[in-house]
């Protein structure tokens, strides 16, 4: 169970901070419940990512051409896992959630760093690892789960947090098909050079 929060004492007291973001290791991020797709994969959205990425490998569009593969039948692209479960983006007050599509829980990691001045935020490492491939017709979910928060260090940005997190991608019948693990910074921009 994570320590509460105590926003005043984290600003002054780095290890009352660095305490409260350790005892959130192995912890649901995602505290508003599991991320549900809001649809199942599907081709129109496939075709979105190929033309995006220019990614024409038959496989992904030929149902012809993929019933002869080890796959039986038309796939996804791999890297669209974590497209499935994303919530659409709000985009009011985008701007002033420094470019956020949803709005950050405060009481989450992410969202206390925010509270205490490490307002800044830069993806450092994505790293996906995939079980199966995702066809037509499944519906996924997803679990976060925060693996790591380093001490605090002096980056050229500022004084930051590298964060990491595992999600965790599960299909309609609650079988795992794939993983992403992911890193930001979480820094203060007003330390740089501290």
């Amino acid at each position: 169970m994570p320590d509460p929060i105590n926003i005043e004492l984290f600003e002054k007291d780095q290890d009352a901070l660095d305490k409260f973001l350790q005892s959130w290791i192995g912890e649901k991020m995602n505290t508003g419940g599991t991320n549900h797709a809001p649809d199942p994969v599907n081709m129109p959205m496939i075709r979105h990512w190929v033309d995006a990425f220019q990614d024409r490998n038959p496989v992904y569009e030929s149902e012809d051409y993929a019933k002869d593969t080890r796959f039986g039948g038309r796939i996804a692209p791999p890297a669209m896992m974590q497209t499935w479960t994303m919530p659409r983006p709000i985009l009011h007050n985008i701007g002033e959630r420094g470019g956020a599509a949803q709005d950050l829980d405060p009481d989450t990691p992410l969202g206390v760093l925010d509270r205490v001045g490490f307002v800044g935020i830069l993806a450092t490492n994505s790293e996906l690892e995939f079980d199966r491939p995702l066809k037509e017709g499944d519906v996924l979910q997803s679990e976060i789960i925060l693996k790591s928060v380093s001490a605090r260090k002096s980056t050229g940005l500022g004084q930051g947090y590298f964060v990491t997190w595992t999600q965790d991608y599960i299909d309609q019948n609650g079988e795992e098909v794939g993983r992403q693990n992911f890193t930001v910074l979480k820094f203060n921009p007003s330390t740089i050079g501290q």
